[in-house]
């Protein structure tokens, strides 16, 4: 069984509908099942019935992030209180359930993978724990390793430049970063007056500090031979 929040069998209510179904006459698809298994502490036994297709993509999920999105009951609460949710495509629940119904190339072509700022409001409101933010990060590599083009390319822009600039100098150099961004989108005015700003009041370093640079790069190295293996 899988008992959601109000204490109801969901599955009863599926085999409610496979009986209207068939008193309608219509055809009724059979899907693939996973063992079943109990959801440590939450005192539930489950029995997973799902596609094929979403044990693949949900499975591919959890082991680069360590995340298992099968958990999530829809609450919407993640959606509720996340800040970008009104610049998204899809809202951090829809995505969610579009990885358990394994519609990979929506979720890798969505924009909301790149809009989330990270700021694990989501996480914090979740009652079952899901660590959305992790997952949002995961599906981001997959998109990259598979040669998904970023619905938000100048995210994807500042990313790789901001860590390139780590790399070089050892810790974020802002008028580096800034330089890299411009040179990657093309948007060489945008925001000037506010970079003239900032400048005047301090707030960016004209030279870069390097007294991180050994340990960064170290950790850097670490981090890459982790990842080839």
């Amino acid at each position: 069984m899988i008992i959601c929040s109000r204490g109801d069998d969901i599955l009863e209510f599926e085999q409610l509908e496979d009986e209207d179904v068939e008193e309608e006459s219509l055809p009724r698809i059979r899907v693939g099942q996973k063992p079943a298994r109990t959801l440590a502490g939450r005192g539930a036994q489950v029995e997973w019935q799902i596609p094929p297709a979403v044990s693949q993509f949900g499975d591919l999920l959890e082991r680069t992030s360590g995340v298992d999105i099968n958990v999530c009951h829809q609450c919407r609460k993640c959606a509720s209180g996340c800040p970008v949710a009104y610049a998204m495509d899809y809202t951090p629940v829809q995505l969610l359930h579009a990885v358990r119904l394994g519609l990979k190339d929506l979720v890798l072509g969505s924009a909301t993978i790149w809009l989330c700022a990270s700021c694990e409001t989501c996480a914090t409101l979740c009652p079952q724990d899901v660590d959305i933010v992790r997952a949002m990060d995961s599906l981001k590599a997959i998109a990259l390793r598979g040669g998904v083009k970023p619905k938000v390319p100048e995210v994807a822009s500042f990313y790789r430049s901001s860590l390139q600039n780590i790399g070089l100098f050892g810790r974020m150099y802002e008028l580096g970063v800034i330089a890299q961004l411009k040179l990657a989108t093309r948007q060489f005015v945008k925001d000037l007056d506010l970079g003239a700003q900032m400048l005047r009041k301090g707030k960016l370093s004209l030279l870069p500090d390097f007294g991180s640079l050994g340990r960064t790069r170290r950790l850097v190295s670490r981090t890459r031979k982790l990842e080839r293996v």
